[in-house]
């Protein structure tokens, strides 16, 4: 079954410095991914993998509007324009999962992401191995998900704690 989603922007950068600059405060590491605090979030928290040199992946909280997301960041998608709208299709193990995404630019990384306001969806991805992403032409990556579960039970303590 298809599930519907809007997908929207959330702010993240590509590596470490871009983080830094977004004052990003890092909040501990665990099975390949970083859990950080997102003051632009309204202190949320998000966990963090890079998919390759060009690519990074967040899975976290948005504190001020109540709802999760994901995001993926990739140097290379520079045909994607802000405020643009695109159809695409994830997949997490074979469910698959259809959304418009909207283009935007953080500094010179383009990405994209979902928000939504069920949090046991969090829990759904933490259960699956691959996400894979789909753009009008194909295939676009494919995310290994594996130590996702116990970063985002991490995630939740860190949130927890910020009140």
């Amino acid at each position: 079954m298809l599930r519907h989603f809007i997908l929207t922007f959330a702010m993240a950068g590509l590596t470490t410095g871009l983080a830094a600059a977004q004052d990003l405060r890092d909040f501990g590491f665990t099975e390949g991914w970083n859990i950080m605090v997102d003051p632009q979030m309204g202190n949320g928290c998000l966990i963090q993998r890079a998919v390759s040199e060009n690519s990074v992946v967040r899975i976290g909280y948005d504190a001020t509007n109540t709802r999760g997301y994901v995001t993926v960041f990739d140097r290379k998608w520079g045909q994607i324009r802000s405020g643009q709208t695109y159809p695409v299709r994830f997949d997490l193990d074979g469910q698959s999962y259809e959304a418009t995404a909207t283009g935007f630019q953080l500094g010179n990384v383009p990405g994209a992401g979902i928000f939504f306001t069920d949090r046991a969806f969090l829990d759904d991805i933490a259960k699956k191995r691959v996400m894979s992403i789909y753009g009008q032409n194909g295939h676009v990556m494919d995310i290994n998900l594996h130590g996702s579960a116990n970063a985002l039970k991490h995630a939740r303590d860190c949130q927890a704690q910020q009140g």
